[in-house]
Order: C-alpha cells, then sequence, then structure tokens
C-alpha cells in the first residue's frame, strides 16, 4: 500500500518510521517546511497512492483533502482545528466517492477511554449533585486548547446525557504527549477516569492502522468505525 505524508512534523515521521510495519510504502511528503517536501496535492508523482495520511495544520487540510479527494485518493486526517470547514471536505469526499478517517485522536486506548466516559456520563446524569469537569495536558508545542480530544469526550458525554456544565481546562508545559482526564464530583466523592499517553506511538500506529482499514470504503469514518465500537447504547 502506498501511503503519502501530509506534513512532515513529530507525528508524521513517527508515521514514516513504522510504515514498513503495516505493510506500506511511504510515496512522499507534502510539507513546504520539511527538506522531503515533494510538492503539492495536485503533483503528479502522487498518481497511484492509496492513501494519505494527515498530520499538518488546520489551514491546510481544507485546501489538500478536497485536491486530493478529487484524484481518488482516501484520507486518514489527524490534524485538529478545522471543523468551520468540515462541510466543504464532506462534500469532497462524498463527491469523489474516497473514504475518509477522521480523529483528533488515533489511539485505540482512546477510543475504548471515550465509550467508557460515555458511560459513564449517562449514569451520572440523573445524579444532580454531581458535577463534571475534564482536564487535559500536552506538550508546550500543542496549538490548540482544548484539545481536539478533549472537545470529542465533552460531545461524547453530552450526547450521553449529561446537561449540566462541564468544565474544561487545559495545560501547555513541557513534552507531555497527553493526558485526559474526567471527573465527577459529589459532595463527598469524586470519581477520575485518565487517559496517559507514554508516548505518541500510539497515535502513528493507530493512523497505519487506519490507513489500511480505509482501502475500499467510502464515506467518513472514525477510529471507533476502525475498531468496531459501537457509541452510546
Amino acid at each position: 500500500m502506498r501511503i503519502l505524508l501530509v506534513g512532515h512534523g513529530k507525528m508524521g515521521r513517527m508515521v514514516e518510521g513504522l510504515a514498513a510495519e503495516y505493510g506500506c510504502e511511504v510515496a512522499g511528503v507534502i510539507d513546504p517546511q520539511s527538506p522531503a517536501h515533494g510538492g503539492g496535492p495536485d503533483a503528479e508523482r502522487w498518481a497511484g497512492v492509496d492513501v494519505a495520511i494527515d498530520f499538518s495544520t488546520a489551514a491546510s487540510v481544507p485546501t489538500n483533502a478536497p485536491i486530493l479527494a478529487k484524484r481518488g485518493i482516501n484520507l486518514v486526517v489527524g490534524t485538529t482545528g478545522w471543523a468551520k470547514d468540515e462541510p466543504a471536505v464532506r462534500a469532497a469526499v462524498d463527491a469523489n466517492r474516497v473514504g475518509i478517517v477522521v480523529a483528533p485522536n488515533f489511539s485505540a486506548g482512546v477510543v475504548v477511554f471515550e465509550a467508557v466516559v460515555a458511560q459513564a456520563a449517562r449514569l451520572f446524569a440523573p445524579r444532580d449533585d454531581f458535577g463534571a469537569f475534564l482536564h487535559e495536558a500536552h506538550h508546550a508545542a500543542k496549538a490548540d486548547a482544548p484539545s481536539g480530544t478533549a472537545l470529542l469526550l465533552k460531545r461524547s458525554m453530552e450526547g450521553a446525557g449529561f446537561s449540566r456544565k462541564i468544565d474544561v481546562s487545559s495545560t501547555r508545559a513541557g513534552f507531555i504527549p497527553g493526558t485526559h482526564t474526567v471527573g465527577f464530583d459529589g459532595p463527598a466523592e469524586t470519581v477520575t477516569l485518565t487517559h496517559t499517553a507514554r508516548d505518541r506511538s500510539a497515535f502513528a500506529r493507530g493512523a497505519l492502522m487506519a490507513a489500511r482499514w480505509v482501502q475500499g470504503k467510502h464515506g467518513w469514518f472514525t477510529m471507533a468505525d476502525v475498531l468496531g465500537i459501537t457509541q452510546g447504547g
């Protein structure tokens, strides 16, 4: 399977380093800031690419994704912060009948964590004496705050019926790969659920798993689809 790396920062290079383990050949890189940059999304050299894995910037996704989709290249997007442009990207995916896996976090553990958090929110929702909070911590270089994963967890809690305010906070410091803590606090007790990433390899492995899974599929998918996890219920 031939993959194209869109973005060649820490995550892109990690995907590159693990690609062979997943039977993938890296066809090249789209990243004007990288010496490995091989051209834009319309470059002829990307003919024959099966999947593009995007860990780039929020500004570049709405430009690159529709062009790649038009070329029949499936997409795996881990970049966050481009929600306002999602309708246009969805339209391009639908029009060109390609598959896309979009996830703010490709860790298999986070997908399971989200399901656990949603169930906890469902159980605490009727308990008016319990409030909820969500805290996430990432490395100092991460631009968006709160993280895409934190926003996903918040939506999952709300979707599970937790209608009271969920206090969300963020920390950006050092080299933290990513920690997300969800808490439910009552008059005399607190329940907390935490997911901690020890390094970024879980995200890169998940993205490569998604790239293999999305081949031959059409539509908009998440990592829950890739792992066969049913949300809600």
